[in-house]
């Protein structure tokens, strides 16, 4: 059975591991067709990780899109309507950040960082969750963070946003709870990914990948429709790393 799933933030890090996770997820689970759209800023990551995602013989849909922008969320949602007809899924991952101390943060890394993590995100679930409020299913994942409930000096504006990020969560479910659509928020610890930047082997030794992230993501989807994971909690065995 084909199933529409609508991924962002998907050329790199975790969500490129939850895109393979649902390519290779065709093996593990009998009948299951996944159409993967993937979306994400850099059209070059996007055709490498669809080219990896249909080796596993998934059907992959490219859209170099950024969230921040209104038009381009419309364009994703209508366009994936127009070819598949439905949306099954959706993995809010796009995400960006700005790291410094509170005093040197300025207003354009505050604009940079809402405009996709708060702005974007609320208004691309608020068009998708219409259509899966009107059909009585699906299932909406957000990757926010332990930053959506823990505060890192160096993380203010990112941490505002993942904790307005897990507010909206709790207020979806509201809605969600009486239309049979699944909400599930997963807060990673530190994983490594490109957003870190250079990492010192010390700590990168220590850090999760985005494969720990993925795995626990996709079985949560096939779980069985009567049962919601309402929150996935994953850290490093060492514990949050204050950096």
């Amino acid at each position: 059975m084909k199933q529409i799933i609508i991924i962002t933030g998907a050329g790199k890090g975790i969500g490129k591991a939850i895109a393979l996770e649902f390519a290779q997820a065709t093996v593990k689970h009998e009948g299951f067709e996944p159409v993967l759209i993937l979306a994400s800023r850099t059209i070059s990551d996007l055709e490498s990780v669809a080219s990896e995602c249909r080796s596993f013989e998934a059907a992959a849909d490219i859209f170099p899109v950024d969230i921040a922008d209104p038009a381009q969320i419309e364009h994703l949602v209508s366009t994936t309507l127009e070819r598949y007809g439905t949306i099954d899924c959706l993995i809010n991952n796009a995400g960006v950040g700005r790291f410094k101390p509170f005093t040197e943060l300025t207003e354009e890394d505050f604009d940079y960082t809402i405009a996709t993590n708060l702005k974007g995100t609320f208004f691309l679930t608020q068009r998708v969750f219409a259509l899966m409020e009107k059909k009585r299913s699906g299932h909406i994942f957000f990757i926010t963070s332990i930053a959506a409930e823990t505060a890192f000096k160096s993380s203010s504006i990112y941490c505002m946003s993942k904790f307005g990020q897990k507010g909206l969560v709790e207020a979806i479910r509201l809605y969600a709870k009486t239309c049979n659509v699944r909400i599930t928020n997963v807060m990673p610890g530190a994983v490594y990914t490109p957003m870190w930047g250079e990492v010192p082997d010390a700590m990168k030794s220590v850090m999760m990948r985005p494969e720990d992230i993925s795995a626990p993501v996709v079985n949560a989807y096939f779980m069985p429709q009567r049962t919601s994971v309402e929150e996935l909690v994953l850290r490093p065995v060492c514990g949050d790393i204050n950096e």
